[in-house]
């Protein structure tokens, strides 16, 4: 199989070179391709089941998936970490994992088996009509290499241009992407982008090889709201003007629903649910779907608690019986789910009959509605139940704010050298100094911002990236001295305050990081890790004692007192985010920042980390400083909602008045670019409250 050399990171999109588009020459024993048909669809992926052989017993991480992709069709494929949406995005693309053994099925394009031809056929089909987009625009360019020789490389080896004319090209489609200065930016590198820039210099490079289509592996996970919403539109616009076919991936249901015709939900391997995008969403079969809807945050209804899915995904050598999702189920009928289910048609009038076999005939691309579900036609219109306790209650804003704040941040300032190093001189030699680097080169992250905090309040603080959120969140929790201005934590002033009373004051400021990945010790236990800031703040005058308010903390995130002794990466990401969570609880304090806490975790872990920040508020009186991009889970949250645009705040409000009746124009375009669901998902207000059926 094709693999990237060892320490050689090139955008990968294929290697051969053009294959004659005109018609593939056929591979030898494979069968010969049939006549083109205006219905046939481009990719087809029919019954997929792959093992992966790399431990003592091969597990299955794809059982019998069937996709179809016509020309100009962009189909989505949706589901919790872990489902397996990478690895159809692989196969599709004819570079499966090194250990995966594709045990059935074929992966068709244009009727021709892509594993029946040599390997070499396959390299040339990568070069020339199927591309792929990787999810992390950070890692995904070469950061040795500027940013034109990466989109040259393509035009030189695959399509064989000469450096003039790869050099036009590379203009062209940089500024096909959106790109105002090609020039200048076929001469920066990687790290000289931003994250927005770095996605379309990848979806240029992708379209190098004039693809027919282009998979797209969560394009737009790692980008605030703005650039999303720009990289959306440019996708929108290259389906029309290219013709282009798309595999879409994501965890965001709102980014489906506004870019794909159809959507595919996938969960522990298997498709669980497929059809018209707006039909899905709208009228979901499947329990699963059900769950997921419910616990997205959305900006048209902010009252109701969201309602996670409970448990987590089955690893792939322990997965139930029958349904894959039954011990998860709330709806789960024992003598129904354990038994093995096919994919039943679903009808609008909430019946449903089995799918006939020629729905999956070669050749032909129906747009039906299915679901893998015996309970089916008993489930439409149901709502996913409150699984959790309260679940089902209303939580309104709190608008009576004390007296006295939690936290006061006055006309606060952080400068930085455009260099980059004289400002960290005095912090690295243990000064706490004020000084500031010379005017000309100065560019203020937070420049004379003034905000609030009350006791048990949420304050949410969204903006696009760049905007100074974090370092605000680091300056207000001492992590990055302030340049000028004030924070005083309960009244005490933090900024001018000794060591000593510096630290006493942080005891009750703490702050939840956005990667748990980086931020938990690899080395240490959960233990340990939650025992850490109980020893430097003198909480705990014994080991037992220690243990004792480890146990409460672990019970308080809702993990279980088993997670003691087990080490980061034996956690889920978002049983990772508890323990943040917990280590922030463990000095007992009255105010945390959370910096983007949920942004990386899927739409259930996420909407059970929000329950999560909501019972402790309600519980121990915690005031959050809220940092998102996602302006659907800032308001689902947040009390009151600061907008930061260039380091300043420059709009404030209830939530409720300012989601409402934005004021800024920034604050207008956050709320125009955020994924909406309205118009394909019922209207909240609307929506009946009913039981479990059975």
């Amino acid at each position: 199989m094709d693999r990237v050399r060892p320490g050689h990171r090139p955008v990968r999109h294929g290697h051969g070179d053009q294959p004659d588009r005109r018609r593939p020459a056929r591979a030898a024993g494979s069968p010969p391709a049939p006549e083109p048909r205006m219905n046939a669809p481009l990719l087809s992926i029919r019954d997929l089941c792959i093992d992966f052989t790399g431990g003592p017993m091969p597990v299955q991480a794809l059982r019998g998936i069937d996709v179809d992709i016509a020309p100009g069709q962009a189909v989505g494929l949706v589901g919790e970490s872990g489902s397996g949406k990478s690895t159809v995005a692989l196969a599709a693309l004819g570079l499966p994992d090194k250990d995966a053994r594709i045990r059935r099925g074929a992966v068709l394009f244009k009727g021709r088996d892509m594993y029946a031809m040599p390997e070499e056929e396959r390299r040339k089909l990568r070069a020339s009509v199927i591309s792929i987009v990787f999810q992390d625009p950070f890692t995904s360019l070469n950061p040795s290499l500027r940013v034109g020789s990466q989109i040259c490389e393509t035009l030189w080896v695959h399509r064989g241009f000469d450096a003039a004319r790869a050099d036009a090209e590379c203009r062209r489609l940089l500024k096909e992407v959106g790109i105002a200065d090609p020039g200048k930016m076929m001469r920066s590198y990687p790290h000289q982008l931003s994250g927005g820039m770095k996605q379309r210099a990848l979806i240029a490079a992708a379209l190098a090889s004039d693809p027919e289509l282009l998979i797209l592996d969560e394009p737009t996970t790692a980008l605030d709201v703005t650039v999303e919403a720009q990289i959306l539109d440019l996708l929108a616009e290259l389906r029309v003007t290219r013709k282009l076919s798309m595999l879409f991936i994501s965890h965001n249901l709102g980014v489906i629903a506004r870019i794909c015709d159809e959507v595919c939900v996938l969960y522990a391997g298997e498709v669980l649910e497929r059809g018209p995008t707006a039909r899905v969403l709208a009228d979901p079969r499947h329990p699963y779907a059900k769950g997921l809807l419910a616990a997205l945050p959305r900006l048209d209804d902010r009252r109701k608690r969201l309602l996670p899915i409970p448990g987590r995904l089955p690893p792939p050598s322990a997965r139930p019986a029958g349904c894959v999702f039954s011990d998860r189920c709330p709806f789960m009928r024992p003598e129904a789910c354990t038994a093995p289910q096919a994919m039943t048609e679903q009808a609008p009038d909430n019946g449903c009959s089995p799918l006939p076999e020629e729905a999956f005939a070669l050749g032909t691309v129906r747009s039906v509605h299915v679901a893998r579900c015996w309970r089916a036609r008993d489930l439409a219109g149901q709502p996913w139940p409150a699984a959790e306790p309260g679940a089902a209650g209303e939580t309104a804003p709190r608008t009576n704010v004390e007296a006295l704040p939690m936290v006061t941040v006055e006309r606060l300032e952080r400068a930085f050298d455009a260099g980059g190093w004289r400002l960290r001189l005095p912090r690295l030699f243990g000064g706490r100094s004020h000084a500031a680097p010379a005017r000309d080169s100065v560019f203020k992250g937070v420049d004379g911002v003034s905000l609030t905090v009350g006791a048990a309040e949420v304050v949410g603080l969204v903006g696009e990236s760049g905007c100074g959120k974090t370092t605000l969140g680091r300056c207000i929790v001492d992590l990055i001295h302030p340049t000028a201005g004030q924070v005083r934590i309960d009244g005490r002033d933090l900024v001018s305050a000794d060591a000593g009373t510096r630290r006493a004051i942080l005891k009750d400021a703490q702050m939840v990081f956005q990667n748990p990945d980086s931020s938990l010790n690899p080395r240490k236990t959960v233990r340990e890790i939650l025992a850490r800031p109980m020893q430097l703040f003198g909480l705990a005058a014994t080991q037992a004692e220690a243990r004792r308010r480890v146990m409460e903390l672990l019970e308080r995130v809702r993990l279980g007192t088993h997670y003691a002794d087990r080490y980061p990466h034996q956690l889920s990401g978002g049983e990772k985010q508890r323990i943040g969570i917990a280590r922030a609880l463990a000095t007992e304090p009255r105010f945390i920042v959370c910096d983007e806490a949920v942004s990386a975790l899927d739409v259930s872990v996420q909407a059970s980390i929000l329950n999560l920040l909501r019972d402790l508020r309600d519980q121990l009186g915690v005031a959050y400083l809220f940092i998102s991009h996602d302006l659907a889970v800032v308001a689902h949250i947040a009390d009151r909602i600061c907008v930061m645009y260039k380091g300043r705040i420059v709009e404030e409000g209830q939530t409720d008045a300012l989601i409402g009746a934005p004021r800024h124009p920034y604050t207008q375009k956050l709320l125009a670019s955020a994924p909406s669901m309205s118009g394909i998902l019922p209207d909240a207000a609307a929506q009946p409250r009913r039981g479990i059926a059975g």
